[in-house]
């Protein structure tokens, strides 16, 4: 049985507008037995977020097929023990959502001796903010990054994202953050996982080569880029030349890989 890990932005949708042919391929998933997830980078939705705003690109899917890097940091700190004490959270609704669900304290008491700083992206970013994670990981406590995207696509515009945010701390905290999204073995580790797959078996589908095909690459997936979003037909092979990542496949759109892939 073949798996798959689809990438999110760029590869079946582009902010609110469909990507042709992306409600296609995901029916013919479904129609075929291929089990799937949806893989994102973005922690700033819950996945009953993702799943409707997939819906809303006539893409069918449910939450629990769902893997966001908010869910995945959770998955991350409890497997690695952390604690005890509690959080200082900078992040929207899917972040805290999914460190409170996992029974974590969150806390934004500057005083508090906490055990792990976790960030994503936060719209609602200030000096305040940079302050406490500073002060906390200066003291002692994990820093742990959701993604590592400088820059976040949305509806033909390039947005800071939560790596942007990361360096600022990064910078400030002389601290390196442990990274959960994509291209990111852990992410694509709890992917698989769910899956229920070996990762021979599974291909890790998106549009771009540094974050999707370099963290299926590190996963032991088989991997195909489409060039629907990041990665373009005029530009694809100078982001190979750069990134150093070569793809198993490249498919002008995700019909055109399910054709190739029978």
């Amino acid at each position: 049985m073949t798996g798959f890990l689809l990438d999110l932005d760029g590869t079946l949708y582009h902010g609110d507008r469909p990507i042709p042919y992306a409600a296609d391929f995901i029916r013919t998933l479904r129609e075929r037995g291929n089990p799937f997830l949806f893989v994102t980078n973005n922690s700033s939705r819950t996945p009953e977020q993702v799943a409707e705003h997939l819906r809303k690109t006539g893409i069918e899917a449910s939450p629990e097929e769902v893997l966001t890097s908010a869910q995945a940091a959770a998955m991350y700190l409890r497997d690695s023990g952390i604690g005890p004490g509690p959080i200082y959270c900078i992040g929207e609704e899917g972040l805290r959502l999914a460190l409170q669900e996992a029974d974590f304290e969150l806390t934004d008491d500057g005083d508090a001796e906490v055990s792990a700083v976790v960030q994503g992206i936060d719209r609602s970013f200030d000096y305040n903010k940079l302050l406490l994670a500073v002060r906390h990981i200066r003291r002692g406590a994990r820093f742990v990054l959701t993604n590592p995207d400088h820059l976040l696509p949305w509806n033909g515009e390039l947005t800071p994202a939560a790596g942007s945010i990361a360096a600022s701390i990064e910078r400030a905290a002389e601290c390196q953050p442990v990274i959960i999204g994509k291209p990111s073995p852990i992410i694509m580790k709890y992917a698989v996982e769910k899956l229920g797959l070996q990762a021979s078996d599974i291909w890790a589908v998106g549009d771009n080569l540094a974050t999707d095909i370099r963290g299926g690459r590190y996963a032991g997936c088989r991997t195909a880029l489409v060039l629907t979003g990041l990665a373009m037909a005029g530009n694809v092979q100078e982001q190979i030349s750069r990134t150093g990542v070569k793809p198993d496949l490249i498919s002008e759109h995700l019909m055109v890989l399910a054709e190739k892939l029978g």
